[in-house]
């Protein structure tokens, strides 16, 4: 880090505080927009260092930012963010600068665009590779409507990787209305950065001279020699620029290739967006950037501070994680050394991850098993119909995917997996509320979609055990398995003998109430029982473990007994409403005493994982309280039938 940029926690910044607005930018010199981008790494370094969440890829896309907002009039203008990793910047320069250390936290700024929060957050992100889809969207509304102002996509960190930024792209290239996209390349995947003769090439284009010759030489030979020979001189055109420039694929898109750029190199990006708004069509302008830009340990390590949790600035390093009195693995970590014992025996499991080797634990499995790892990018679709295709030559795939992800392979999964009855076992991570990310990250429906599709089998585990059981049980079978598990500790919770993780396993006796649990829900539950115990309840509590198929043969034991059921998934749909549905068709329905617990039918803003399960009633206090209500009213209710008792 450069010592003029050490970051000062504190005291606001002297430029920032004159923008109020991004029409404030207009005034500035580019020597001040410079200043101010060292300014805006100061405080978000400051704040990720306190707060956590993503660091690398928000100071990356700094000056490209200042550029945008100093260029653009996005008061009217739409500017759409990709991934969400790339705003804090856009939020500081729009008004947002004094919140920067709320961000992430209950009831503060998200840490991603959200249409709720700002007008200039003119598209919600979370999921990537929808930037372009969404700003050519705006764009035809505009045309429709006859407006005239500008539409940009920024799209970057990965999020070209995925298929639909390249349906996008060869939709908006086909339709051939104005639009922008600008791609923050920061780790050079579609070409080097080659310097002072490209930006110098990319500077002439910009202006209009390459343009005007093309299309001088175009309308020339249409007249000199007829329009038949018109595409041969496009064709030629295309070559010499293909020779020139890594831009050929988005030119045969339809797109006018800008590029590459130095990112970081302000007055240069302002001269080219200056000339860009001059020009007509669709427009691809690349910018090579530095992830991590400005922060020294960032810029060595981009990949360690993607992400976050607090640290020192001084040293970069990271807070100590507060040790438990009994230490327990995160659920990713059980699954990835469960996963690698079991390929040490196996040499036909491999591990596919969409990107997030290092989240789904599978950065493990790729150093020990380096050929039978494989990270498709950000395609969550082909890795599910991939992982298809491996099963049916008689390989067994492991599908590492977060939950909020996997919402993306869902047709994928009904048609190419399911219905075909391939043994593929799906590894979903981050079920459940995940924490400070925002509503588009957390896993509330996975048991909901999951559960509808025909002949699958889904497990969910309390602990440690049971996951690594279930793993090397869903390995064996075949057709598809898919074990969700929590963004959270893996406990043991009970003895560690043989476990049937097939079937539903009674951890608690009780003659007054049932708490039915899946996951790390059955620890929350086993406190609740015991906490009511001191009240005089007595509290059963079952691990239900499979939601599909369900543990009939228990739900028969349990029938017309005060039930709730608890669960880390949607109320809508999940394993609470199987449980109501398999009564009802049971002819049980009448007399029936179940709660239900879980996510509400609403999506869950971001806080720490802690704060959404007491917000969503799922904390241990919760679950006593709900089950005290049921047993009040039940017991109202008796003594309403039996006045004498």
């Amino acid at each position: 880090m450069n010592e003029a940029e050490t970051p000062q926690s504190g005291a606001l910044s002297p430029l920032l505080d004159r923008i109020k607005s991004p029409g404030d930018l207009k005034t500035f010199t580019i020597e001040e927009l410079k200043r101010l981008a060292a300014e805006i790494r100061q405080s978000i370094i400051a704040t990720a260092a306190v707060n956590g969440g993503h660091l690398a890829p928000h100071l990356g896309v700094v000056e490209l930012t200042i550029a945008l907002h100093y260029t653009l009039d996005t008061s009217r203008d739409q500017l759409v963010w990709d991934v969400g990793h790339q705003c804090y910047a856009h939020k500081m320069l729009t008004g947002r600068h004094e919140q920067l250390p709320t961000i992430r936290k209950k009831g503060g700024l998200s840490g991603y665009p959200k249409r709720s929060e700002s007008p200039y957050d003119c598209f919600g992100v979370g999921h990537s590779s929808t930037s372009i889809s969404a700003a050519l969207g705006m764009a035809i509304a505009r045309d429709l409507r006859g407006d005239d102002f500008r539409v940009a996509a920024v799209i970057g960190d990965g999020a070209l990787t995925a298929g639909m930024a390249f349906e996008a792209l060869a939709h908006a290239g086909h339709i051939g209305t104005d639009l922008l996209v600008v791609l923050n390349d920061n780790n050079m995947s579609i070409s080097p950065n080659v310097g002072a003769v490209s930006s110098y090439l990319s500077r002439v284009i910009s202006t209009g001279v390459y343009n005007r010759t093309r299309e001088d030489l175009q309308s020339f030979v249409k007249r000199m020699l007829g329009s038949t020979l018109t595409g041969v001189a496009h064709r030629i055109e295309h070559s010499v620029k293909g020779f020139l420039t890594p831009g050929t694929l988005f030119e045969e898109l339809g797109f006018r290739y800008i590029g590459p750029f130095d990112g970081h190199d302000l007055a240069t990006m302002v001269e080219c967006l200056n000339n860009l708004k001059k020009m007509s069509g669709p427009i691809f302008l690349h910018c090579v950037t530095q992830k991590g830009k400005g922060y020294s340990y960032a810029e060595e390590d981009p990949l360690t501070y993607h992400g976050v949790r607090a640290f020192d600035i001084a040293t970069g390093k990271f807070a100590a994680v507060a040790k438990s009195t009994t230490p327990a693995k995160s659920f990713t970590d059980v699954f990835a050394d469960a996963l690698i014992e079991a390929a040490k025996e196996d040499p036909c499991i491999v591990g596919i991850t969409a990107a997030m080797p290092t989240g789904t634990g599978l950065s493990k499995f790729q150093t020990q098993f380096p050929d039978r790892f494989f990270d498709v990018g950000i395609c969550e679709q082909h890795a599910v119909t991939f992982a298809a295709g491996l099963a049916t030559q008689g390989m067994r795939p492991v599908c590492a995917i977060y939950s909020t992800f996997l919402q993306r392979g869902y047709d994928q999964y009904i048609h190419d997996v399911c219905l075909q009855g391939l043994p593929v076992v799906f590894a979903i991570d981050r079920a459940g509320p995940v924490g400070e990310d925002s509503p588009t990250q957390q896993g509330a429906f996975d048991l909901s979609f999951l559960r509808i599709i025909p002949g699958i089998t889904l497990l969910a585990p309390r602990d440690d055990l049971d996951l690594r059981a279930m793993l090397r049980w869903a390995l064996k079978q075949s057709g598809p398995v898919a074990i969700r598990y929590a963004r959270s500790a893996a406990p043991t919770i009970g003895p560690a003998g043989e476990r049937d993780i097939t079937r539903s396993e009674t951890l608690r006796e009780g003659a007054d109430a049932t708490l039915l649990a899946l996951g790390p829900s059955v620890g929350a539950c086993l406190e609740a029982a015991s906490m009511l115990e001191a009240e005089g309840y007595a509290i059963g509590v079952v691990d239900a473990r499979s939601v599909k198929p369900l543990d009939t043969a228990l739900l028969d034991r349990l029938a017309g007994t005060p039930l709730v059921t608890v669960e880390e998934n949607s109320i809508v749909g999940g394993f609470g409403s199987a449980v109501m549905e398999y009564y009802e068709g049971q002819g049980h329905a009448d007399g029936l005493r179940i709660v239900r617990c879980g996510f509400p039918d609403a999506f869950i803003d971001h806080a720490t994982r802690e704060e959404q399960l007491q917000e969503i009633g799922l904390d241990v206090h919760s679950i006593a309280r709900t089950l005290r209500d049921l047993l009040g009213r039940i017991g109202h209710a008796a003594a309403e039938s039996h006045p004498n008792r």
